[in-house]
């Protein structure tokens, strides 16, 4: 069955919302300043082998759908065939209605495969079939992929291991999008992590350096990030519960990396302390390079134990936390701000509880310098969807300026998944039209709409300065 689900107009409830997509909005390029797409894909322009390889497998947000539905393990991560998978992917989507993914299924469908059908058990089978003779081609390589959505950077996320090799051969390439990384070091962080040890053996090796203290990890650390700087890095990552903030001392935290070296037990409180000495030292040096720096606070991960034992991390056991965030964190930003050593900072919020307390956060320390040097990240993970969005946006608008925000990322696996961003900016644009129909915006179109092309790109290409 065709629909017209996928409209030109869709989410667009008035003409100033129309206008204010289709003029300013919809024409701009992508920078998707975070992401975990894998580099090696891309550097290789790779060909994906059918629809389930590209769209549903490492998909946990389909999985738990699939899982909810009473769907068998083996049709989502097991031994099924992609085509049983996808099939079984199909039954789904008709009940994820008013879920983001029902929205998300339908706007890939169109923008990637010019598919408008409603994706059902009925007709599975036959756009299994049809998207997979589409993506199984070299007009739907990754590099391909990414220049049909109009990306113009991509950034991926990397740990302080990682040789960047694929970084490295891309750059030799004409791929016609730009690539570049994030550093991502939380696992030399958490100390109190089973496997750390190993860890810190793995990076004083790519370090060139015995790490027998706690300045030889800093020495290793800090030459992982020289090296990631020559390879054009220009962000670092952390994915945290919350930020720690304790006193500590410098003997201190040389006593506990001792301690563990010799796997000793680590105190909650010693581990806190740690997380917090190593934490500042990594902002202050993200501060001399001149980097960006992201923090992604909230999620409760890895609730199932069982299923973590059978697939591990990062497959759809995670939800929103309940951490208190507000004080340790002023007492973090604070610390660098003090020492003139507070780089640009985007914090990203899990617990709509908490959407009050960053945007009034970030107001503490937007100084002048810099127009958003502290931002309210744009909503992620559960609340890249419509309502969450739609929140985020409305508490920062409330209690700072919106016009000075960064806009949408896709924190995503997926090749696939670049439709977000046109989801975000439908939902942008129909914020503000609504706003300007009943009275409560002015029908300047002009500055309206500057301000919708800034936070669809402008904004964020200033910001990153790439």
């Amino acid at each position: 069955m065709n629909s017209n689900f996928i409209h030109d107009n869709f989410l667009l409830e008035n003409k100033f919302a129309e206008e204010l997509y289709h003029n300013f909005s919809k024409n701009q390029p992508i920078i998707d300043y975070h992401n975990h797409l894998s580099p090696k894909l891309i550097a290789e322009n790779n060909i994906f082998e059918n629809i389930t390889d590209v769209w549903i497998k490492g998909d946990h947000y389909k999985w738990r759908a699939m899982r909810t539905l009473g769907i068998n393990e083996n049709y989502i991560t097991g031994n099924a065939s992609d085509k049983d998978k996808f099939l079984q992917w199909g039954k789904t989507v008709p009940h994820t209605m008013r879920n983001p993914l029902y929205h998300w299924t339908h706007l890939e469908l169109a923008r990637y495969f010019d598919i408008n059908e409603l994706l059902n058990e009925k007709n599975a089978e036959k756009i299994y079939e049809e998207t997979s003779a589409k993506i199984n081609s070299a007009a739907y390589s990754t590099q391909n992929l990414l220049k049909k959505v109009n990306a113009e950077l991509v950034c991926t996320t990397e740990d302080p291991i990682d040789n960047l090799e694929y970084h490295q051969q891309y750059k030799t390439q004409n791929g016609g999008v730009k690539m570049s990384t994030a550093f991502r070091p939380d696992k030399a962080i958490l100390i109190e992590n089973v496997g750390y040890n190993d860890y810190i053996d793995s990076l004083g090796k790519v370090a060139a350096i015995e790490i027998q203290n706690y300045q030889d990890l800093q020495d290793a650390l800090r030459k992982r990030i020289i090296f990631f700087n020559e390879n054009g890095c220009r962000l670092c990552d952390h994915g945290l519960d919350q930020i720690e903030f304790e006193n500590f001392t410098e003997n201190e935290i040389n006593e506990i990396f001792k301690n563990k070296r010799e796997n000793k037990n680590i105190s909650h409180q010693d581990g806190l302390k740690f997380h917090s000495a190593i934490l500042l030292f990594l902002a202050e040096t993200y501060h001399e390079f001149g980097w960006v720096q992201q923090f992604h606070l909230g999620a409760l991960r890895n609730n199932n134990a069982r299923m973590l034992k059978v697939l591990g991390p990062d497959t759809g056991w995670d939800s929103i936390g309940d951490f208190s965030q507000a004080a340790k964190l002023s007492q973090f930003l604070n610390a660098l701000d003090s020492k003139d050593k507070l780089a640009k900072t985007i914090l990203y919020n899990l617990n709509p509880a908490d959407n009050e307390v960053l945007a009034t956060m970030i107001g503490n320390f937007n100084d002048g310098s810099v127009k958003g040097k502290v931002q309210f990240g744009s909503g992620w993970w559960f609340l890249d969807q419509k309502d969450g969005m739609t929140k985020q946006m409305n508490a920062l608008s409330n209690m700072g300026l919106i016009s000075c925000f960064i806009g949408m990322l896709t924190d995503s696996r997926s090749f696939l998944s670049f439709p977000r961003h046109e989801y975000f900016r439908r939902v942008l644009c129909n914020l503000l039209g609504k706003e300007i129909e009943s009275g409560e915006l002015p029908n300047e179109m002009e500055w309206i709409g500057k301000m919708v092309s800034d936070i669809s790109y402008n904004n964020a290409k200033e910001y990153f300065n790439f």
